[in-house]
């Protein structure tokens, strides 16, 4: 084994790390002073010193690095990065970092005069204007948005020709031009100046430099969608459709959807199918489901309109289940956790999705419940039994209730009272919404004991819904227990304070008792969240009335018919306020006003023919009266005033005609005898006898007929005087105001007080009924769509017009 083995050297010649630990007399700077070639270098530095025609070898023979010896390189070693420069030779210090070389020199000052720091300046410029021009247009404040657009237009303008002189057209900033055409077309647009939108859009859109700009061609298609230019819309939305490529599944999806609306404005509804059939196969979604169940419906194909509901309940919502929101144990950590998502963004978006979903199956399952079968009843009973099987099951019980609702509208009352009795053994939400609708129903009816109970029940079912307690406080206030009616409006209030229905029906209340100030309260908060509404201004100037404070009555009247400018009846109390002021100008205009509107008032018809009698143009009255005659055959008051009008005005023959006619009508009218007679004697006419001996027979008549009266009246006087004391009692403080004794005065009967609904003469009712009583809260969970007539208990009819059902336990306001 020891042949193999070789032992180094002792001395190796061809070692090349050798050598270093040897003195080389060359390095040795203390010999530098008695060198000549160096100090001839110093003094002069014209040169340098001589290569020396030794290599720098060591004493030992050690090669210079970097050497080649015999082959064999010498391994680099340096000497800079220790810090031993050739500056060390020269008595300088060790400063490996340079900091003997002091603080660096101060940066270089900005030209502000310079082309390139004016076009980076315009650029902010630019890029701030049109930041200011979105913000403006978020804050709702489009005209402003619009002048910062122009703005940045005319300043991107000025900026491209300075980049122009200063630069090659290629270094133009392409991105930003975009952004300010593309922001001044969205703001022409918001501002509904499509002509402008749609030029600027077509600049963006031919220029080939722009990439991706095609697909404006989108919002091109919605302006002439605005337009209702149909098929210019459909044609540019293709055109857009084309240009983005498959990979963008979504926005190619949204495109199809607008197509198919457009067909279904331009009323090609076979087109508007083909689109959302290709949706829901390729994306079913809940828009496209419903627009396509609006397609079959416009065409009329049952089978096609069912399925179609099928594959909208059968889209996905993509959303937790709620069981997720509930805590599984008592553990602390996982409660706070629920506790902070539960209300989060996130699940107020699913919720605000489901609700979304809910709508659109109910509205599509209303929509074609009643084509779909031979009857509605059948429609509606297939729809319930589709949405049972579904995610949907809560959405049953909300079918059937408008299923009894559509019942209401067929005037069929029995069967919607049977289907709302069904949900009596439902769930404690939907029975109380059920039994809400039937105390509604019954209340309507002026059964107040069948309404009474189901509103108990409505109420025990679900004390916190704030219909049912509106309605018990109606039963109870029909009965004439104000306080207590109260007491269930307050109540309602505090479970719900957005209940207006209550706010409105305690003011009543208290206006009732005579609180007025409390009632005032109510109804000024009532106007606070009802701005416009017409019944609140009324119910609060009539209560300054009755606090004896016109001049703020009559503000709020004004208010009133600056909502409602063609109610009679508001015209008509302004005129009756000035007329107590003594303004007779101004009561003859809002009169006049109201006799136009509505001329079948017999108040205003009344108070304007006395006005021109007082005023001495007596031909002028005698058209009112006319009317009043016509309108009221029956009393002769108004055919003797035309009559006393042509006798005043001089036309003493056609009073005499007017008076022979009102005789032939009324042959017992002592006062028609007498102007007769007192005509015939100044006209010098030979039936003066004839009517006088009427008169006498009539006179003596009318004298026997008072005996009797008055010998029946001394035996009955007391306990009669007692009766009509009581009645006095029971009328109220107002009654004395609404007197119906015939009268030609200058003045106005007062408006029905507390306890007479206040309705328009009109023929053409202006708003909606201003019944001085409880407002129904009327049938749960019902909101009106568009124009309706609403139901009224104290007019005694009401019509059913469309309503949508909404979420149960709503109430249906019938201010």
């Amino acid at each position: 084994m020891m042949e193999n083995v070789h032992l180094a050297p002792e001395t190796d010649e061809d070692d090349l790390y050798s050598g270093y630990n040897d003195y080389n007399p060359t390095y040795d700077t203390e010999e530098l002073e008695n060198d000549t070639a160096f100090q001839q270098a110093v003094r002069t530095s014209h040169g340098r010193r001589p290569p020396s025609k030794t290599s720098l070898a060591s004493s030992m023979g050690r090669p210079m690095t970097g050497a080649i010896q015999d082959g064999v390189t010498r391994p680099l070693t340096a000497v800079r990065a220790a810090g031993f420069t050739k500056a060390a030779f020269r008595g300088s210090a060790f400063d490996p970092l340079g900091q003997s070389r002091g603080p660096a020199p101060p940066l270089e000052t900005k030209n502000e005069d310079s082309p390139e720091e004016k076009i980076r300046q315009l650029e902010k410029k630019v890029n701030e204007l049109v930041e200011e021009s979105c913000i403006a247009n978020s804050c709702g404040d489009l005209k402003l948005a619009l002048e910062k657009a122009k703005d940045a237009g005319r300043m991107e303008r000025v900026l491209v020709r300075q980049r122009e002189q200063v630069t090659t057209p290629e270094n133009i900033n392409l991105d930003l031009t975009y952004s300010v055409l593309f922001n001044l077309a969205s703001q022409y647009s918001a501002n509904d100046m499509y002509a402008e939108a749609l030029n600027t859009y077509q600049v963006i859109v031919k220029n080939k430099i722009f990439s991706n700009a095609g697909r404006l061609k989108v919002n091109m298609g919605n302006i002439y969608l605005k337009q209702r230019n149909y098929s210019k819309a459909i044609k540019f939305y293709r055109m857009a459709l084309d240009q983005i490529p498959s990979v963008h599944k979504e926005m190619r999806i949204k495109i199809m959807q607008n197509i198919g609306v457009a067909f279904i404005k331009a009323g090609q509804y076979s087109d508007a199918i083909n689109s959302f059939e290709h949706i829901m196969s390729m994306a079913p979604n809940l828009k496209a489901g419903f627009n396509l169940i609006l397609s079959y419906f416009a065409v009329g194909d049952r089978e096609k309109m069912k399925k179609a509901l099928q594959k909208l309940i059968a889209v996905p919502l993509e959303i937790d289940d709620d069981d997720k929101y509930i805590s599984p144990n008592d553990d602390t950590h996982t409660n706070l956790v629920i506790e902070a998502i539960k209300n989060d963004h996130l699940r107020q978006m699913e919720c605000e999705r489901k609700a979304m979903a809910e709508k659109y199956i109910m509205t599509a399952a209303k929509l074609i419940a009643p084509v779909i079968e031979s009857s509605f009843a059948v429609g509606y009973d297939w729809c319930v039994e589709v949405v049972k099987a579904s995610q949907y099951v809560e959405l049953a019980n909300d079918l059937e209730i408008n299923k009894a609702i559509t019942y209401l509208r067929q005037k069929d009352f029995n069967e919607a009272v049977e289907t709302l009795k069904m949900f009596e053994k439902k769930d404690s939400r939907v029975k109380s919404a059920a039994a809400t609708n039937l105390s509604s129903l019954y209340y309507l009816k002026n059964e107040f004991a069948q309404a009474s109970n189901y509103a108990d029940l409505a109420v025990n079912s679900d004390r916190y819904n704030p219909s049912a307690l509106t309605n018990k406080g109606n039963t109870v206030f029909a009965n004439g227990d104000y306080e207590k009616a109260a007491e269930f409006y307050k109540e309602a209030l505090r479970n719900d304070s957005s209940c207006t229905e209550a706010l409105y029906n305690i003011g009543l209340t208290y206006k009732k008792l005579n609180r007025l100030d409390e009632a005032l309260d109510c109804f000024l908060k009532l106007h606070a969240i009802l701005r416009n509404s017409a019944q609140v201004l009324f119910q609060i100037a009539n209560i300054y009335e009755l606090m004896e404070d016109p001049n703020q009555a009559i503000e709020w009247l004004m208010q009133l018919i600056s909502v409602v400018p063609s109610d009679s009846r508001a015209l008509s109390k302004l005129g009756e306020l000035y007329d107590r002021e003594g303004d007779k100008s101004q009561a003859f205009q809002y009169y006049y006003e109201s006799y136009r509107y509505f001329p079948s008032n017999i108040d205003v018809i009344e108070w304007l023919g006395a006005y021109y009698i007082d005023t001495q143009f007596c031909e002028k009255a005698i058209q009112y009266f006319e009317r009043a005659s016509l309108i009221q055959p029956t009393q002769v008051k108004w055919q003797l005033m035309v009559a006393s009008c042509f006798r005043r005005s001089g036309n003493y023959q056609k009073a005499l005609d007017t008076y022979k006619d009102i005789h032939r009508k009324f042959p017992e009218n002592v006062e028609c005898l007498r102007f007769l007679v007192r005509l015939c004697t100044d006209i010098g006419l030979k039936e003066v006898q004839e009517y006088a001996t009427k008169l006498k027979r009539l006179e003596k008549m009318k004298e026997i007929r008072e005996q009797r009266i008055k010998s029946g009246r001394d035996g009955s006087g007391g306990s009669r005087s007692k009766r009509e004391g009581s009645a006095g009692r029971d009328s109220g403080q107002n009654c004395s105001a609404s007197s119906k004794g015939e009268r030609l005065s200058a003045k106005l009967r007062a408006l029905p007080g507390t306890n007479e609904p206040y309705e328009s003469s009109s023929n053409k009712e202006i708003g909606k009924c201003r019944c001085p009583h409880p407002v129904p809260t009327g049938m749960a969970g019902l909101k009106k769509t568009g124009e309706m007539a609403e139901p009224c208990t104290w007019h005694k009819n009401f019509v059913w017009t469309d309503y949508v059902l909404d979420d149960l336990g709503e109430h249906f306001c019938s201010l």
